[in-house]
């Protein structure tokens, strides 16, 4: 049972640690993990990972740290990972197609995966009717009534900038509780509905900052800097 409601930056890194411990083979390491090992591995300090955890419970022991097994089994209901979602993706483009087949994949090989896509939309009459992994594109003006036949529950929005705001409009009007815009702009939505975004272009110029060197060095420069140095 949760003590109390944890910070969204605790939330944040939860999966993290349990990217770790799921990348763990027990045989060769042992049952047990310290918070010195989790946190060098997840890219915090021990102390953040105790406190972390005990937010949500006392998992680990003094001296003996935390049993993997026990850990991932937590971590997975704190995160509602044992509740299969399923999801539906705005955007038949080239990145949501990308990211509807990568679910598909997760769901093939992983049988506690917990996303399951179940519908694509797109407003493109080109685009409706194609299949991706099984899964028919259909149009918008069904999005209303499939995410109630389907109980879609979560919308991955990959659409332009332009029609990023009318699509995640017609995803909250629809009954949709959780969306994932990989959009580049900023949206609204109801305070009852949680939104994330993730903008790659974002993403991209930043690492160009440190690949390009100092602001009016060129890449070049940058490059014979490092290597005279």
């Amino acid at each position: 049972m949760r003590v109390r409601r944890a910070p969204d930056v605790v939330i944040r890194r939860l999966p993290l640690y349990l990217r770790v411990l799921e990348n763990i083979d027990i045989d060769k390491h042992g049952p047990s993990i310290s918070s010195y090992e989790l946190g060098d591995a997840a890219g915090v300090t021990p102390d953040q990972v105790r406190k972390d955890l005990s937010l949500f419970g006392e998992f680990g022991k003094q001296g003996v740290g935390y049993e993997i097994d026990t850990l991932r089994q937590e971590l997975r209901r704190v995160l509602n990972l044992d509740c299969v979602i399923r999801v539906a993706i705005i955007g038949a483009g080239s990145l949501g197609i990308a990211l509807a087949r990568y679910l598909q994949g997760r769901r093939r090989a992983e049988s506690n995966y917990h996303l399951d896509m179940v519908a694509v939309f797109d407003k493109d009459p080109a685009k409706i009717g194609l299949e991706i992994d099984g899964v028919r594109v259909l149009p918008m003006e069904l999005l209303k009534s499939k995410v109630r036949e389907l109980g879609v529950r979560m919308a991955v929005v990959a659409v332009p900038a332009a029609s990023a705001q009318e699509v995640v409009d017609a995803c909250v009007d629809a009954g949709i509780d959780g969306i994932l815009n990989f959009a580049p702009a900023k949206l609204a939505v109801p305070s009852h509905v949680r939104l994330h975004n993730s903008d790659l272009s974002l993403e991209l110029m930043h690492l160009a900052y440190y690949l390009c060197g100092a602001p009016g060095e060129n890449t070049r420069t940058a490059r014979d800097s490092q290597a005279e140095g």
